[in-house]
């Protein structure tokens, strides 16, 4: 059995980009692949204003697990999960006799359908927004899912206007389209 130990300098410097370990990803014919080669188009996107009812009606029917959040002109504003949605919803910490209570009162179905009106800006994710352009290299945006744990990546063009998404799933599904088989 083999067995080799990577330093923790090493391993730095191999997760930021300073040592490249694998190849560049490249279609069968060897040309580098850019992000606008595994974008998803369909984009199903939500207002700031958009309830999490809508929300979730999004996110149900879809079969997603998140969108980007948008302005008026499609302008990319942040982003929501259904981790977001999970965090706002789920009760505060009340101790176990406060959520008997809850419960036997039937009051948490109550709290659900209030929480359900709360506009979307209020749970999205507001700063640190990463996104990428079509024009990336695959390469640099797998790292970003990898360093920051994304499950979803919103692509944007030169004016800030969401066109497109990435999500791992839909990135694992496209090298084995593209590049295995």
């Amino acid at each position: 059995m083999f067995f080799f130990q990577i330093t923790s300098k090493a391993m730095f410097m191999l997760r930021y980009g300073y040592i490249k370990m694998f190849a560049i990803p490249t279609s069968k014919e060897g040309i580098i692949m850019k992000v606008r080669d595994f974008m998803i188009t369909k984009v199903f996107t939500v207002k700031p204003s958009s309830t999490i009812k809508e929300l979730l009606d999004i996110l149900n029917s879809n079969r997603i697990g998140g969108v980007p959040v948008v302005d008026d002109k499609g302008h990319l504003v942040g982003m929501v999960s259904d981790g977001d949605v999970l965090r706002y919803l789920s009760p505060k910490r009340l101790g176990f006799a406060g959520l008997i209570y809850i419960i036997e009162d039937g009051e948490l179905e109550n709290v659900l359908h209030e929480k359900l009106d709360t506009s979307v800006k209020e749970i999205m994710t507001k700063r640190n927004i990463l996104s990428v352009s079509p024009e990336d290299e695959f390469e640099m945006t797998m790292r970003l899912l990898s360093i920051h744990n994304y499950k979803k990546l919103p692509v944007v063009n030169r004016a800030g206007r969401v066109i497109g998404v990435l999500s791992r799933g839909d990135i694992i599904n496209n090298i084995w389209k593209k590049i295995i088989t």
